[in-house]
């Protein structure tokens, strides 16, 4: 668990400043309520120029003065609070926090750097920074492909004790499918987007065979793998059952997870968006191998891991009802299936946003509409608002990045509109996206400083500037 299953904090009730000035309380500055939540020039870890200019030039396009605010906080929060770049053996390295915890998870980096990635063509330094984060990963994967979250060095960490095989390196050592999954993506975006192949070197290729082979692991087809977790905790979610190897599973050729992106525990094995994540991210690995590194072998070997699990997706991942297929989040081989989704991404509503489907997929129109309803027992409904959540924070918890996931994934003008001032509507007076906050009253909110959302919540401005531009100018 990511060390954030905290009370709920009554935003009106908050009184101690967050690090680098960002405030948690809704009643803070009345006298100023659009004050800018930035910290100052002198305290931001880091300033892009590109960034910067975007920044002006989207807020000239924002007619309302609350949402430019939003996007002007959001957008560069990541960049402003949370990243430590510097140099190993003369190649970047960049160091990035979550927020309120100070760990690198492979996800959440990944995550909150991609929507800079467009930029780093007009900005040397923020495509050093980048290529930085590369850089970190490799090394991270190469440390344990199967730790979801690193310290900055071996300086150890509270979960030690963990019954896995830790190290003082790992902050976390749950293995999730996606963890591999989106050090790959960044890697591959940024060569897309700047021709630049200077990051893989020898450091990434290794990890690029290790995630190779940690999937090969965790489809299992010969024994269990190296891999167990077990945590002695009350929270049934923190733990693997079956001596920290999981429920029980038919090989199939899909790839085990031990845990979700929330980083609770899954309950049947195979978890479907990860699998589709997976197959997305060895189709990736294969470009990058046939075009720009001389691996022909190498690159046929992703594409037959994709293929084999693609196949044993169509196999055990759908249900097929009588208005068609749809996805199921999780399934075990034996034919038990679990009908949920959780706003962490990846997740079922997620799939066209990291590549895995296409938006008018009918298949995946099907599978949404029943995530995006009453059917899905983590669609809330409440009086401040509804939307997508998950176990990690409990019933009745609306998560921010589902509320915008939905809306990047979405190709209808209204559905986008509703979401953005649900986004608006629900960010308690702080100029922050959240983790999560209740249903009937946003001020009732988890994690007053997470990145991921911040830095999301400005990509869906980018994309909405691009695609709908009419909804910004009111």
């Amino acid at each position: 668990m990511r060390n954030r299953r905290s009370v709920l904090r009554l935003a009106a009730a908050a009184t101690t400043p967050l690090p680098c000035t960002l405030l948690s309380s809704a009643l803070a500055d009345q006298d100023e309520p659009l004050r800018s939540r930035r910290p100052p020039v002198a305290e931001r870890k880091f300033t892009s120029e590109a960034v910067e200019a975007k920044i002006a030039e989207v807020r000239k396009a924002i007619s309302d003065p609350e949402l430019a605010w939003l996007f002007e906080n959001c957008f560069p929060n990541t960049l402003d609070t949370t990243v430590r770049t510097g140099q190993k053996d003369g190649k970047p390295d960049t160091f990035v926090i979550t927020g309120d915890i100070d760990a690198m998870w492979l996800r959440d980096s990944t995550a909150q750097v991609w929507p800079y990635l467009p930029l780093a063509r007009d900005d040397k330094a923020l495509k050093a920074l980048l290529a930085g984060v590369i850089n970190r990963q490799a090394r991270c994967i190469n440390i344990d492909p199967y730790a979801n979250a690193f310290n900055e060095g071996p300086t150890g960490s509270h979960w030690a004790k963990d019954h896995t095989k830790m190290r003082p390196d790992l902050h976390e050592r749950k293995w999730e499918i996606d963890s591999l999954c989106y050090p790959v993506r960044l890697a591959h975006g940024y060569w897309k987007t700047t021709g630049d192949a200077s990051p893989f070197g020898a450091d990434w290729r290794k990890a690029a065979a290790a995630i190779v082979k940690t999937f090969r692991e965790q489809q299992r087809l010969k024994g269990r793998g190296p891999y167990s977790f077990q945590r002695e905790t009350a929270n049934p979610t923190d733990s693997l059952p079956q001596q920290g190897y999981g429920n029980p599973s038919r090989p199939c050729g899909l790839i085990h997870s031990g845990f979700r992106p929330s980083d609770d525990a899954c309950i049947f094995p195979f978890l479907v968006p990860s699998n589709l994540f997976a197959v997305t991210s060895l189709g990736q690995l294969r470009e990058i191998f046939e075009t720009e590194l001389p691996d022909k072998s190498f690159a046929q070997e992703c594409h037959e891991l994709a293929e084999q699990v693609r196949e044993a997706i169509r196999t055990h991942a759908l249900d097929h009802r009588k208005e068609g297929d749809v996805y199921a989040y999780e399934v075990d081989g034996f034919g038990n299936q679990l009908f949920m989704d959780d706003a962490n991404v990846p997740s079922l509503l997620s799939l066209p946003y990291l590549g895995c489907v296409a938006a008018d997929d009918p298949t995946y129109l099907r599978t949404r509409a029943w995530v995006l309803s009453d059917d899905n027992p983590y669609y809330f409904r409440g009086k401040a608002a509804e939307g997508l959540g998950g176990p990690h924070s409990g019933m009745d918890m609306i998560w921010p990045l589902g509320i915008i996931t939905r809306a990047l994934t979405s190709r209808s003008e209204p559905e986008v509109a509703r979401c953005l001032t649900t986004l608006k509507q629900t960010h308690a007076g702080t100029g922050f996206m959240h983790e999560s906050f209740h249903k009937d009253d946003a001020k009732k909110f988890t994690r007053s400083w997470f990145a991921w959302a911040n830095t999301l919540f400005g990509e869906l401005i980018l994309t909405i500037h691009d695609r709908y531009p009419q909804l910004l100018r009111g």
